[in-house]
C-alpha cells in the first residue's frame, strides 16, 4: 500500500533528478519543470491521494533547489497547479484525452508565465519571455509522452492483479 501511495511522488523526483543531470543541454531547467509540472498535473488529476499537497511542497523544493529559479517559486507554482487539477477532476476526467491534454497546455503556460513573473519580481529584472514560451510549449509536448506510461502504471497499481 505504502509502495502505490508512495509511487506517484517517487516517479516524479526521478524524473526531474534525471533532467537536472549535466547532460549539456540548453534549457534544461525549462525540462525540469516541464517534467514537474506534468507528472503533477496528472497524478492530482488521477490520484490526488497519492499527490498530497505536502508532497507537492517537497517536490517543489526539490525543483527550487536544482533548477535556477528563486527558492519558492516553483512550490508557489506547483500548489496552484496542483490546487486548479484536484478542484476541476469531475470536469477533466469525464472529458477525454484531449480535453485534459487542451487544460494541461493552458494551465502550463499560465504557470510559465507565472514563473517568469515571479522570478522577475524577485531578481528585480526583467527576464527574457522566450525561456518560459519554450517551459510551455515543452510542458505541452511532454505530457502525452509522459502520461501514457502514467495511465498504463495507474492502472496496473489499481489493479496489480490485471497488469
Amino acid at each position: 500500500m505504502a509502495a502505490r501511495r508512495g509511487f506517484p511522488l517517487v516517479v516524479t523526483v526521478l524524473l526531474v533528478l534525471l533532467a537536472a543531470a549535466p547532460f549539456g543541454l540548453s534549457g534544461q531547467p525549462q525540462i525540469q519543470f516541464a517534467m514537474a509540472l506534468a507528472s503533477v498535473f496528472f497524478w492530482s488529476l488521477f490520484r490526488p491521494a497519492s499527490m498530497p499537497p505536502l508532497m507537492v511542497f517537497g517536490l517543489g523544493v526539490v525543483v527550487d533547489l536544482l533548477g535556477y529559479a528563486p527558492l519558492g517559486t516553483n512550490v508557489v507554482i506547483l500548489l496552484a497547479l496542483h490546487a486548479v487539477a484536484t478542484a476541476g477532476r469531475r470536469f477533466l476526467a469525464r472529458g477525454g484525452f484531449m480535453v485534459i491534454w487542451l487544460a494541461f497546455a493552458l494551465l502550463a503556460a499560465a504557470a510559465a508565465g507565472l514563473q517568469w513573473l515571479l522570478t522577475a519580481l524577485l531578481t528585480l529584472r526583467l527576464l527574457p519571455v522566450l525561456p518560459a514560451v519554450f517551459a510551455a510549449l515543452l510542458a505541452a509536448g511532454l505530457y502525452p509522452l509522459l502520461a501514457v506510461p502514467f495511465a498504463r502504471a495507474q492502472r496496473s497499481l489499481a489493479e496489480p492483479e490485471r497488469a
